[in-house]
């Protein structure tokens, strides 16, 4: 049977400690901190972060630097036939078309999995691939079944500070300060790896309420009759985290239900306060 390794990047949301675990290659996504290089679950801890982050520390994300993606790949392939690397969907990155490139000098080694997803639902992705790797599928059959699945997801996300979303360049400093005043909140959606406008309404508590009724509708339509989990994530403060998972897994109790705080390159881009949910189709053997 081929030996397979899986290896992730952190915006998975799993930690070096689950990867210990499970086995899994864990390469921690890059950002700076006022033009300090810093990596996830390396130099700072989430609290840590956002600390520095409302503190008004300067943090943009970042793409893995090719040394460090080729350095962790050469030590999997001393153990292993192959590789699986799965990292952050091709629609919000580039960095999934970089590792694709250097992959062609693998020889077929290492397969680069595009299946459109992140956080909780890359998660789910990177756990359901350890599983395939020991069903005695081979590595390209694997990552086949990870890329039919990995459409089938959607994710809905909203903010508290629309300043964060101004920085990275998602809204204009004069849409902000307009939602701002007004407290619109947009709903964005990830659909197909690609964010897309979902909605804006007026206020957190009506924001949270249009996810709910996203995913419901997403239950009653293109995910009628499907096996699906539900996941919950957030950015910021555990216990208002946890609080906003129990409301999403108390909305749709008969579907088994993941939560997850989101990775640091995405909190670069929200801030703290931020939280969605998601619907995705689970897999079977």
């Amino acid at each position: 049977m081929e030996r397979i390794a899986v290896m992730t990047d952190t915006n998975s949301g799993i930690s070096p400690e689950e990867a210990r675990q499970e086995g899994i290659f864990l390469l921690a996504m890059p950002f700076t901190v006022d033009g300090r290089p810093c990596f996830e679950y390396v130099d700072l801890t989430h609290d840590e972060f956002y600390a520095l982050q409302t503190g008004g520390a300067d943090i943009f994300s970042s793409q893995p630097a090719p040394a460090d993606l080729l350095a962790m790949w050469d030590t999997a392939l001393e153990e292993y036939d192959s590789l699986l690397y799965i990292p952050m969907t091709s629609g919000l990155s580039s960095s999934c078309s970089t590792a694709r490139a250097l992959a062609e000098d693998y020889d077929g080694r290492v397969i680069v999995v595009d299946n459109h997803r992140i956080s909780v639902p890359l998660r789910q992705s990177v756990l359901e691939a350890v599983r395939l790797c020991k069903t005695g599928l081979t590595a390209a059959e694997v990552a086949r079944r990870l890329e039919e699945k990995g459409s089938q997801s959607r994710i809905y996300i909203s903010v508290e500070d629309l300043n964060y979303l101004k920085k990275g360049g998602r809204l204009t400093p004069a849409v902000a300060a307009v939602g701002t005043v007004l407290n619109i909140k947009p709903v964005m959606k990830i659909l197909d790896g690609k964010l897309d406008m979902h909605r804006k309404v007026r206020g957190t508590k009506q924001a949270r309420q249009t996810i709910l009724d996203a995913i419901g509708e997403d239950l009653a339509g293109d995910f009628a009759g499907k096996r699906v989990i539900i996941a919950a994530a957030y950015s910021g403060d555990r216990e208002e985290g946890l609080a906003w998972a129990k409301t999403v897994q108390e909305a749709f109790p008969d579907h088994p239900f993941m939560s997850d705080p989101l990775p640091l390159s995405i909190g670069c881009h929200v801030g703290p306060g931020a939280f969605g949910a998601a619907v995705l189709a689970d897999f079977d053997l």
